[in-house]
């Protein structure tokens, strides 16, 4: 085999590899964007770079891996539906007060079922391995209740944040609307 034949081969094997290595990576990609949605953005924005982004969710999800999720049973479900409606409803007396005990009680239903109780960031990068299209009403609702923490956040923030919260509310509910229990 003459020189220049064996330097084609190996030519032809590094664009070979090459050619997969970028296939592998537009597929890991595209694959953390349809399993992460807006999350996949928030992070690159975090990170600064796709791969180190892509790199931290694959981290994420590994370490969820290993926590059990619980569902609720009959009874616990109950009752967190009826303290989140009793949070919507002393909201128009005290919207502040319903902010916190919204806080509080998506916390308590986060802890019911199983999640690690980190900081904040570390809590709302756990939800995003299962509830990716909810996290970021989870971040805007604690953004919302750290700005009222200040005096900087006016009745309509408190409303909206208590939405945000809702919406996370019923996710980790497992499907079982708040919404449906007030029809029946």
């Amino acid at each position: 085999m003459s020189t220049s034949t064996l330097l084609l081969m190996i030519a032809i094997v590094v664009v070979i590899v090459a050619v997969a290595w970028v296939m592998y990576r537009q597929m890991r990609a595209k694959a953390l964007r349809a399993r992460f949605g807006p999350e996949y953005t928030h992070t690159v924005q975090q990170y600064g770079s796709e791969a180190q982004a892509q790199n931290a969710l694959e981290a994420r999800t590994r370490r969820m891996e290993k926590v059990h999720i619980r569902s609720l049973t009959r009874e616990d479900h109950d009752h967190f539906v009826n303290r989140w409606l009793n949070v919507q409803r002393d909201f128009v007396d005290d919207p502040t007060r319903s902010i916190h005990g919204a806080d509080v009680l998506v916390s308590e239903l986060m802890q019911a079922r199983g999640y690690p109780m980190a900081d904040f960031e570390h809590r709302a990068e756990d939800i995003s391995v299962d509830h990716p299209r909810v996290v970021q009403n989870f971040r805007a609702a604690h953004a919302i209740a750290e700005r009222e923490k200040h005096g900087q956040a006016g009745t309509e923030d408190l409303r909206q944040a208590l939405v945000h919260y809702r919406a996370l509310f019923d996710e980790l509910l497992e499907g079982q609307l708040t919404e449906n229990r007030r029809t029946r």
